[in-house]
Parts: structure tokens; C-alpha cells; sequence
């Protein structure tokens, strides 16, 4: 460069223009500055300033989506996001996510969203990667570019999941490894009908953009199992809270529950200065079903004298089995009349049709006993259930199937 040169009013707007950029302020801006060296550095300097603010530009948007994915917690959400925010970014028709398995030998399909509905390779569809493009792939730890699939199919027919793309429609494809904390852990694939879609995409921006969703990804994945591992203690959980409640063959409360739920009704009734009343309930002839018919007949009674039952106690009313073939019923009353009214309904339903077992009809009835303390006497849950179980009694001397009511 001459003295001239150095002297030259265009090196000082060259200067701006470079600490212009410096502040990220690049402004579309053209230098007239003619032929020679100083030309052509104003020249070089516009084109700097446009690939400059194109990465900007794109590393801006990049960060604003990953954000957005970020606040994703499972694996779907964070996929949507990504399917709905990424084409400004990379064009694609369809997008697939695979996550290895097995100790990273299999690689299953995950998740999967296509602008058609022509879908080839379904969730859960799996292969081998041993040996495969694909683990070239995640040992170069770069994305792969395939701009004609229907010559690469050509060139390697025993890429089956090729076929299905090319099937589905798919004719370029751009596959990125993900990597979290240095250990793989699965692909994803973004695809387009269109050849040489990905021809003029430069590969160090998916290097980045795999990186970021291969954390976000991989987090996601843990709290789903986590999720999953809490979701099953809490259904074990349940179910050995309902094996300590319930009774295994009839799947009613079991005697402690139901003496449990006797004796708070009672509590409630007497704060209130409501009458209580509790049902005792007997299958008449029982023992008979058991030796004639054998007990799994006997069991069958059982369930389906339960089952009546509680399609017939009213809301609020609580049904459990006392013991054998007796059953105990709290009833939440407000008046003994219509308690009266609900317990005869309740005997009816039983005797109106008989119980199949196996192949034979049973006729079937229970004698039910009804013990009442009035509104305002004080009743401990054992008095209530001498009254119920002394009106059973009745009932079952006075000829069975019918209903008999103590009342204090």
C-alpha cells in the first residue's frame, strides 16, 4: 500500500464500517471505491459484513428456539417445538427422532411428525446399527447430507430404512448424531421431498444445533423415566393401599375398612343429631351352594351377590364384607324411612333374578338385619352392630329373604 494509499479518506469509512460491525450495526452498505487494492477491500468489507449478519442473525434465532425448547419437559413437547419453530432455520417435510437402546446396539424410533400422512417408518420401528452408515455417522460426530436418496438407495439397497424414506416420498435428508456429555444417544433426521435440499446448508451450524438439543433431548428422556419410575411406585402403591382395604374376592371393603367407615359415620350422625343405621346381610342357605355345587359355585355367589349390592346402595352408602357370606353396610341417612325404603329395594335385587354358576341357575336370597339408633341416643359402633346382627337373626328365624329392623 503507497503513502497515497494510507492517506486515503476511504480507510477512515472503512475504519467506522469495521466498528460498526464490531457493535453488531451492519447496515446494508455499498463503497464506491473504484478500481484497486483499496477498491476491493471495500468490497470484501460489504460481503464480510452480509455473512456476518446472516450468522447473526441465525445464532440469534437459534438461541430464541432453544429456548423455546427448552421449556419443553418430555420428549413430545420438546419434538413440537422444534417441528414448529425449526423451518426458518433448516427446511424439512419431515422430521424423525431415533434414540438408541440396548446399550446403544438399537436404534428405535421415538417420535415422528411428517407434513403427510403416508408415514413408512412408524414409532417403534427399530434396527441394528452395527456396521451400518449409521455408525459411521455417530463415530464422525458430523451430520450426513443426503441430497438425492433415490441414487444413494440405488447405491446401497440393504438400507432398509432408506427404501422407506425414498417410499415415503422423502428424497433428501440431513441426519444429525446426538451426543450428551459425550455419550451417544440417539438421531435426529430431518427430511424433505425435495432433491438437494440440503446442498448449500453449512454443516457447522447443525454441529451446534445437535449439540444444544442433544442436552435438552437427553434431559428430557430422564425425566420421562423418572416420570415413568414415579408413575409405577405410585400405581404399586395404590395397589398394595387397595389390597389392605379391600377384600381380594369380592373387591369390597374388607372388615377392618368397613368397621373403620362404621365408626366415623356413627361419629358424624351423632354430631349432627341424625339417626345411624347399619345393615347386616346374610346369603341365605349358603352352606347348601357350597355342598352341592361345589365352593368355586359358592365363590361365584359371592361375586355376583356383591356386585348386586352395589349397584343398589345408594351414594354415600358404604358396602363391605363382614365375613364369610355376610356383608355390612353404613348407611348415610338423614330419616329412618327412607332407609327402610333403600334396604327392602336392596333384598329385592338380589332374589328378582337367579345367579348363574357355571352352568346352572341359582336362586339366591339374603336375609337382611337392620340395626337403627335414633337421633339423639349415644351408640358406640359395637352397640350398632349387636342391634344389626340381632335383627339378622330375626329375620333368618322368621323364614328368611325379608328384613327385620332394631331400632334404640
Amino acid at each position: 500500500m503507497t503513502d497515497s494509499d494510507q492517506s486515503d479518506p476511504r480507510l477512515k469509512e472503512y475504519k467506522e464500517y469495521v466498528l460498526a460491525m464490531q457493535r453488531l450495526e451492519f447496515g446494508d452498505r455499498n463503497f464506491d471505491g473504484g478500481d484497486g487494492p483499496l477498491g476491493e477491500l471495500g468490497t470484501a468489507l460489504v460481503d464480510l459484513s452480509r455473512v456476518m449478519e446472516r450468522r447473526y442473525h441465525e445464532l440469534a434465532r437459534l438461541l430464541e428456539i432453544a429456548e423455546r425448547v427448552n421449556h419443553g419437559v418430555f420428549i413430545g413437547e420438546v419434538m413440537d417445538h422444534i417441528y414448529d419453530s425449526f423451518r426458518p432455520i433448516i427446511p424439512f417435510d419431515r422430521i424423525g427422532l431415533a434414540l438408541l437402546e440396548e446399550d446403544g446396539a438399537v436404534l428405535r424410533s421415538h417420535w415422528a411428525r411428517s407434513d403427510s400422512s403416508d408415514v413408512k417408518i412408524a414409532i417403534g420401528y427399530a434396527q441394528n446399527i452395527e456396521h451400518s452408515s449409521l455408525q459411521q455417522i455417530l463415530q464422525s460426530g458430523k451430520p450426513r447430507l443426503l441430497n438425492d436418496l433415490e441414487s444413494y438407495c440405488r447405491e446401497n439397497p440393504c438400507s432398509e430404512s432408506s427404501r422407506l424414506a425414498y417410499a415415503e416420498g422423502i428424497r433428501s435428508s440431513l441426519t444429525c448424531p446426538l451426543v450428551a456429555m459425550g455419550k451417544p444417544v440417539g438421531f435426529l433426521f430431518f427430511s424433505s421431498r425435495k432433491p438437494h435440499t440440503y446442498a448449500n446448508l453449512h454443516q457447522d451450524l447443525f454441529l451446534r444445533i445437535a449439540t444444544q438439543l442433544s442436552v435438552i433431548l437427553e434431559k428430557s428422556r430422564l425425566y420421562e423415566e423418572l416420570y415413568q419410575l414415579n408413575a409405577e411406585l405410585r400405581e404399586a402403591r395404590n395397589a398394595l393401599e387397595h389390597q389392605a382395604t379391600h377384600d381380594v374376592l369380592t373387591g369390597l371393603w374388607n372388615r377392618g375398612t368397613i368397621l373403620e367407615i362404621l365408626d366415623k359415620e356413627l361419629a358424624r350422625s351423632q354430631r349432627a343429631g341424625h339417626p345411624a343405621a347399619a345393615l347386616m346381610i346374610d346369603i341365605d342357605h349358603f352352606k347348601q351352594v357350597n355342598d352341592r355345587h361345589g365352593h368355586l359355585a359358592g365363590d361365584e355367589v359371592l361375586r355376583e351377590v356383591s356386585r348386586r349390592l352395589a349397584e343398589v346402595v345408594r351414594k354415600g352408602d358404604a358396602l363391605g364384607r363382614y365375613g364369610g357370606e355376610e356383608f355390612l353396610v353404613v348407611l348415610a341417612m338423614d330419616n329412618i324411612a327412607e332407609a327402610e325404603t333403600a334396604v327392602d329395594r336392596l333384598r329385592r335385587s338380589i332374589a328378582a333374578v337367579p345367579v348363574t354358576a357355571g352352568n346352572e341357575a341359582l336362586s339366591v336370597s339374603v336375609s337382611v338385619g337392620m340395626g337403627i339408633v335414633k337421633s339423639g341416643e349415644y351408640a358406640t359402633g359395637e352397640t350398632l352392630l349387636r342391634l344389626a346382627d340381632e335383627a339378622l337373626y330375626a329375620a333368618k328365624a322368621s323364614g328368611r329373604n325379608r328384613v327385620v329392623v332394631h331400632a334404640r
